[in-house]
């Protein structure tokens, strides 16, 4: 019950640390949602306000994750936090969980809103299921550009973080046809959007409404799985490397 009840304040005060920084609370709810009324709802054209809020669906997860880990686990690093709690009775898991679960939040918000607002002005019309699904497929979309954040975070300083961050996170979305069609870019960007897990995600979501490019659910749920995992050991790795320090 104790080391519950460490998980949850860990979770929570990270949550409030976080919500209490404008700076960047304002953009990662703002960006998506302004994206989404001024292409999807005041410039949209035939089925664009559906096919849109699944592209800047998955736009709107990426940010809070990436930023969320990247910056703040680097200015840790710097100011000597993260040592502290490495040395703490606190289990690592805590730590790690909890800004995890900040991102969740955050891309829950954004998701309601972004539905919100698809509903009332965009005129989309969706199945309950589907708007479950989509739901759901965002969250669990989080993880891999929490573990891209993690990495960063573990090797950057707290002044390059974000600088970074933005060099990776807005021509990604742009590589996977979160701005723009996939279809539209050319053929050689069409090959190399397989490499980044925003373009699996979003085809998954796209998939939900018929809009995809046709590829089986498989391939893009099997290449999320291993980039995760990759991800995911990659940071294993790095978290200790500086534990051993």
């Amino acid at each position: 019950m104790n080391t519950l009840r460490i998980y949850k304040k860990e979770a929570w005060y990270d949550l409030i640390s976080v919500w209490r920084t404008p700076g960047f609370v304002l953009p990662s709810l703002a960006f998506p949602l302004m994206f989404y009324l001024f292409f999807g709802v005041v410039f949209s054209a035939g089925g664009n306000a559906t096919y849109l809020l699944v592209s800047y669906g998955c736009f709107g997860i990426m940010g809070p994750a990436m930023f969320n880990f990247a910056m703040n686990i680097a200015s840790d690093r710097a100011h000597g936090w993260l040592t502290l709690k490495r040395l703490s009775p606190m289990p690592v898991g805590a730590y790690l969980l909890a800004k995890l679960f900040t991102s969740l939040v955050f891309a829950l918000v954004i998701i309601l809103l972004l539905f919100s607002v698809a509903a009332l002005f965009g005129n989309v019309r969706l199945h309950a299921n589907q708007w479950l699904i989509m739901a759901g497929l965002l969250l669990a979309g989080t993880l891999p550009f929490a573990l891209i954040g993690l990495i960063l975070g573990l090797t950057l300083s707290d002044k390059a973080a974000p600088g970074v961050v933005n060099l990776l996170y807005l021509p990604m979305a742009f590589l996977s046809g979160l701005w723009l069609p996939i279809t539209m870019l050319p053929q050689a960007l069409q090959q190399l959007a397989w490499l980044w897990p925003s373009y699996h995600l979003s085809q998954l979501g796209l998939k939900i409404i018929s809009a995809d490019q046709g590829f089986a659910s498989a391939w893009h749920l099997g290449i999320l799985l291993v980039q995760s995992m990759l991800l995911a050991a990659l940071a294993r790795r790095l978290f200790n490397r500086i534990a051993e320090r």
